[in-house]
């Protein structure tokens, strides 16, 4: 296949770029490398598929612009990774989020429609279940709503994706992610921030008294479910969770940091964040069913292989900066 990546200089859109190539098929990037982090890590992420793919630096709220693009290629699917990312952000800049990740959305959707591209996958988020009470997690689960902008722009994706796909025969999946992690995750996610602050010998900032449950999910593990969904054959419009369907307390992913890296941390304990959930955990029997998702890396043995990463790469880089 033809495939489209927006995002795909990021953290997930990297790696799978990386692995639609070795699967055969022919990929192209879609990503504005704007400054949410340091651009440039983005161009390292790419640095292994440099000249085997066109990088398309397009801006996704500018629709003339994604149009272009979808008309001179020739593709088959988009794979949608690309976003404003993060809760807290969203909260302080709600208008750039709605704009970014819905009027992109829609412009891509758009696009697929007047080029003929059949097939969109759409990165979506746990947060869209919000509070629901009914854990784990289910994709049929009756939403109590969202309690943060990026969570609303999320399930508004999701809507639009399945619009798209009753209206034009758009063939739609959408992937609930729950807290991916592993080598070049962002810089300003949590196993990563902890990371680098613990091995400068910073304190860490932890919100709440640490019960916060989250279920986190190695990049193997997601990537294998979204080279799943560009296969699947099922329903004109679905969505399933990707997770590893087990939680882990904030403070114990920090004693696992602390292990993988042997130093203790300095704990800078602050009240809870709004629009942060008590506790994430995906129900992930459909996937398995459907996809044949089968995680297979915990976050006892994840853990120890990002750090393991983040030592060798970016400790490094610190270290000769330094």
């Amino acid at each position: 296949m033809e495939i489209l990546v927006t995002g795909g200089a990021g953290f997930i859109g990297s790696h799978l770029v990386e692995a639609l190539l070795a699967d055969g098929h022919r990929v192209a990037v879609l990503d504005d490398f704007n400054d949410f982090y340091d651009p440039r890590i983005k161009y390292e992420n790419l640095a292994a598929v440099r000249g085997q793919v066109p990088v398309h630096r397009v801006d996704l709220r500018d629709a003339d612009a994604v149009g272009r693009v979808l008309a001179e290629g020739a593709f088959d699917a988009i794979v949608h990774l690309a976003a404003r990312a993060g809760v807290r952000p969203s909260i302080h800049q709600p208008r750039l989020y709605v704009d970014t990740n819905v009027t992109g959305t829609l412009n891509l959707l758009e696009g697929a429609r007047e080029n003929g591209i059949g097939r969109f996958v759409f990165a979506s988020s746990s947060s869209v279940y919000g509070l629901c009470q009914e854990v784990p997690f289910r994709e049929d689960a009756a939403l109590p709503g969202t309690i943060s902008p990026y969570a609303a722009t999320k399930l508004a994706g999701e809507q639009l994706c399945s619009s798209y796909a009753h209206l034009y025969g758009i063939k739609t999946v959408c992937l609930r992610f729950f807290t991916v992690y592993g080598p070049r995750q962002r810089p300003d996610l949590a196993i990563h921030q902890f990371t680098r602050r613990i091995h400068q010998g910073l304190a860490i900032d932890q919100f709440g008294d640490g019960s916060t449950r989250r279920d986190y999910t190695y990049i193997d593990d997601i990537l294998q479910g979204v080279v799943a969904a560009l296969d699947h054959e099922g329903a004109p419009f679905d969505l399933f969770n990707l997770g590893e369907s087990a939680t882990t307390p904030l403070r114990d992913l920090i004693v696992l940091i602390e292990a993988a890296l042997g130093q203790k941390a300095r704990i800078n304990r602050l009240p809870e964040q709004p629009g942060d959930v008590p506790l994430t955990c995906a129900d992930i029997s459909k996937a398995r069913r459907l996809l044949g998702y089968q995680p297979t890396t915990p976050i006892t043995a994840g853990i120890p292989r990002f750090v393991e990463w983040y030592l060798q790469t970016v400790g490094n880089r610190e270290a000769a900066a330094a």
